[in-house]
């Protein structure tokens, strides 16, 4: 196969993690960054030209505005954007092809096609190197997860805490929501030095929706899905960890949904190393539950049981290359950085979920998220 040509991206770092990957430094606005001759590029505006020359990884950085004062008078009918600063650029350099990623924008690459560069959409991601993890990104990983516990040990204060008042829980004379558990979640994560949106508290049947963030009031006796995954500030890299908590009294058969959920997990995680496939990594998950009698359904008003993959990648975005499921061959790689969170979902007696992350080696995996497993706070 032959090699494509160089990476193009127009893209800001707050919702690329390409972005952030080529250039090492946090831009919010987008912003054009491209290969060529074994150099890193970028064409910032004044705002960011200081920052961005002093503290990324880009070798050449170029001011935006000298770009659009030359396309204004190329175009003088047209209002330049970045189509026209990127095909100058190109012009400079002598390129005239690139390779772009699938999320780039269509209107921009239409106009690139027009004005005659030859764009290759990239076959997979735009740099699968993203999925070996450096010592220091694995230190990063390692971070966001440190800040996940930070956020369940702040939970976990309130619902130990709280007093079981009939249907409620209350704690210092308020009724515990989803809300109160997130806001203190979240606030212990900016404390710590990362942003942890989106956070799911998840209590009853509202858990077995696994992505229902979680409204309302935390009811007693029932299972509470609790999953954190940070950003953290100063690298971009994410945390990623789940939790099942339970204030006042389980049931033998929330108990049992525990339990298996946990087993599923270990088997997974014994059967993770290098050279494994994340088809059968998911596997070890479903023979678990199949052997306990926890069936998976699929019907009209929803699936029950375990219907989502074990684990994907984890880096500087929460969702990235490899993928465990039943649906995708992956064979795993050493450095690679995984999530591993088996889950079970039944309306009526709960869902729970466990999550931890792992780096992928020759033999078993290492751990780079650590919180204790109790789950049932009874006082």
């Amino acid at each position: 196969m032959p090699a494509l040509p160089p990476p193009l991206l127009y893209a800001d770092t707050e919702r690329s993690a390409d972005a952030l990957y080529f250039g090492k430094v946090d831009v919010p606005d987008p912003f054009i960054a491209f290969g060529h001759s074994g150099k890193k590029y970028a064409i910032v505006s004044a705002l960011e030209f200081g920052r961005v020359r002093r503290t990324s990884d880009f070798d050449v950085v170029l001011p935006l505005e000298d770009f659009h004062r030359r396309a204004r008078e190329r175009w003088p009918d047209r209002r330049p954007g970045p189509a026209e600063v990127i095909f100058l650029a190109a012009g400079d350099v002598r390129r005239t092809s690139f390779t772009v990623p699938d999320d780039f924008p269509s209107g921009v690459y239409a106009r690139l096609v027009e004005l005659g560069l030859r764009l290759t959409i990239a076959p997979g991601p735009l740099f699968p190197e993203r999925e070996i993890k450096s010592t220091r990104e694995t230190a990063a990983i390692r971070e966001g997860n440190r800040c996940s516990a930070l956020g369940f040990a702040a939970a976990e204060r309130i619902l130990r805490g709280a007093r079981i008042k009939g249907r409620r829980l209350v704690y210092r004379d308020q009724t515990v929501t989803s809300e109160m558990l997130k806001f203190a979640i979240e606030s212990a994560c900016l404390e710590a030095g990362a942003v942890s949106a989106n956070t799911i508290v998840a209590g009853g049947d509202q858990a077995c929706d696994p992505h229902d963030r979680g409204t309302g009031p935390i009811r007693p006796n029932e299972m509470v899905i609790v999953d954190i995954f940070p950003r953290v500030t100063a690298t971009g890299f994410y945390g990623d960890m789940t939790r099942t908590f339970l204030r006042g009294r389980a049931s033998d058969a929330q108990r049992a949904l525990y339990t298996a959920v946990r087993d599923a997990q270990l088997a997974a995680i014994r059967g993770i190393r290098s050279g494994a496939n994340g088809r059968d990594v998911h596997r070890r998950c479903v023979e678990v539950f199949e052997s306990r009698g926890f069936r998976t359904e699929h019907g009209k008003r929803g699936s029950v049981g375990f219907f989502h993959g074990t684990g994907h990648g984890l880096g500087l975005a929460v969702h990235e290359a490899p993928r465990m499921s039943g649906s995708i061959d992956y064979t795993l790689r050493a450095g690679s950085v995984v999530t591993v969170e088996p889950g079970l979902y039944y309306p009526g007696l709960g869902g729970c979920r466990v999550e931890d992350v792992v780096q992928v080696t020759s033999g078993a995996p290492k751990p780079l998220s650590s919180y204790h497993y109790e789950w049932e706070f009874r006082s």
